[in-house]
């Protein structure tokens, strides 16, 4: 059993539902050739390059199975004669790479999180250096009107 990744391009008029449906569809499709789904991600709808059986855009779905080798003609075939598919595309993927694949989508979240900490820090930072920079700014304050409250003073003296 092989790795492989599938670009799918879905008709653009399609409802949240009926993409679930699709997806399920396709699923069951995989699973008819001895595959099976070990991640999807939806892309959403976006503008095509070009027209493709008419339509300017398209709903993307990326899907990282297994199947049989001897299978993928036949998904193909499948893909080609199912009519909510306007273009697709089958990937045979290493090993590496579907573990490249997997370990970024970990790396992701974990790296999201680290991120927060971060900000959350940097913020943390800010506010003390801001909050510093007032206590001078006031201590400066209060020492220039010492000065100037002591400058008239000696300057009536030597009246």
């Amino acid at each position: 059993m092989r790795n492989y990744q599938s670009v799918l391009i879905l008709k653009p008029d399609l409802d949240e539902a009926q993409v679930e449906e699709s997806v399920n569809k396709i699923t069951a499709i995989l699973k008819k050739f001895g595959g099976s789904v070990l991640k999807l991600e939806k892309w959403g709808k976006k503008r095509l390059a070009y027209r493709v059986r008419k339509n300017k855009f398209g709903y993307y779905l990326n899907m990282y199975h297994t199947c049989e080798p001897g299978g993928v003609p036949d998904l193909e075939k499948e893909y080609q004669l199912y009519g909510l598919i306007i273009k697709y595309l089958v990937i045979r993927l290493e090993d590496r790479d579907l573990e490249r694949v997997m370990t970024k989508e970990t790396e992701s979240a974990e790296t999201s999180d680290s991120e927060k900490k971060d900000s959350e820090k940097k913020d943390s930072e800010k506010k003390d250096s801001e909050k510093k920079d007032s206590e001078k700014k006031d201590s400066e304050k209060k020492d220039s009107e010492k000065k100037d409250s002591e400058t008239p003073a000696a300057a009536g003296k030597s009246d």
